[in-house]
């Protein structure tokens, strides 16, 4: 039997870094929105009746064999590690031939990772017939994923990979809570434009950057993530009512806070993306993830986005081909 999975990525509206623990609790409030997307990853699981494994990593180029599994954990390919961690965990008895594709560019900040992640969750718990609760894949993916990184992660990344849509997840002491918002799915196809700057992001080490000021009670980084909390609560109200046309501002005044953040948050790729961006009409541009590279979205009329893709080609960044979905 063979076991396919599929799970969106997602890009994100407001609220990006106070999913990560400890922030939400430093700055009560904290919520995010993302949004699902078509670029996805993918996982093909094929179990065998002896100890052989065969690895495939498509999109790397990278295959491998194995004669079991203790060989495979003690290899120290960096194209394993991600695949490592799962399978220390899940430690199956038996071999299999596992393939794994990510259509989301390296560091594009699209939470290509952790898609995977629930991609390979999904795809070890189907085979082993585990039961997991949202919240447990949730927070097993968040764990797994921190283990590869070495510094904290957040939780919103996983959610649209698991529960595909427009979603809103609320933070506090309880941990989080997630629902789906619905929302005009032809109106943000025609928005959207999803532009990879050339540059991979690297989010662990941007977040903690983030995170170890804050807890050591830096004030200016507590008033910076209290301006993004604000943002991502008018975010979270404007979707809620479908105020539609209140997006571009709130996208600004994310790209403005989060950078007032941290530098590393930006770029001269990214700021060079925007200037051409809104000289071609664009209504608003907002950084992927944590930034510092990768993607960015361009928000702007459907008359502007045909411009705005031919623009981006010419200046060498890479127009990606991306709607929301709702469903894997």
């Amino acid at each position: 039997m063979k076991y396919s999975i599929k799970s969106p990525t997602r890009v994100d509206f407001a609220g990006g870094t106070l999913d990560c623990w400890p922030l939400y609790l430093l700055v009560p409030g904290c919520q995010t929105i993302n949004l699902s997307l078509s670029i996805s990853t993918f996982v093909e699981l094929e179990p065998r009746t002896d100890s052989q494994i065969r690895i495939e990593v498509v999109d790397l180029g990278f295959i491998r064999n194995f004669s079991h599994l203790d060989e495979l954990l003690a290899d120290t390919s960096p194209e394993l590690q991600l695949l490592q961690a799962h399978l220390a965990h899940f430690r199956p008895t038996l071999g299999f031939v596992l393939r794994t594709r990510s259509e989301s560019p390296v560091g594009g900040g699209l939470g290509g990772s952790s898609s995977l992640c629930i991609s390979l969750i999904k795809a070890f718990s189907s085979w082993l017939d585990l039961s997991l609760t949202a919240a447990e894949t949730v927070q097993l993916a968040a764990n797994l994923e921190a283990q590869v990184l070495r510094k904290p992660t957040g939780t919103q990344d996983y959610f649209p990979a698991l529960k595909p849509g427009l979603g809103l997840i609320e933070y506090g002491p309880w941990g989080f809570r997630h629902r789906l918002l619905p929302f005009p799915k032809d109106l943000f196809a025609e928005c959207m434009t999803l532009v990879y700057t050339g540059q991979p992001h690297h989010s662990g080490l941007n977040n903690w950057q983030v995170i170890k000021a804050a807890v050591e009670g830096e004030a200016r980084t507590l008033r910076c993530l209290e301006d993004l909390r604000t943002v991502a609560q008018e975010m979270g109200e404007a979707c809620v009512g479908g105020h539609w046309g209140r997006l571009p501002q709130l996208f600004d005044r994310e790209f403005e806070g989060r950078i007032a953040l941290s530098e590393a948050f930006v770029s001269s790729e990214i700021l060079r993306l925007k200037e051409l961006a809104l000289k071609q009409g664009a209504d608003a541009v907002k950084i992927c993830g944590a930034g510092g590279g990768g993607c960015v979205m361009i928000w702007s009329s459907s008359l502007k986005k045909a411009s705005l893709w031919e623009a981006c080609q010419q200046e060498g960044f890479q127009p990606l081909a991306a709607s929301p979905v709702t469903s894997p």
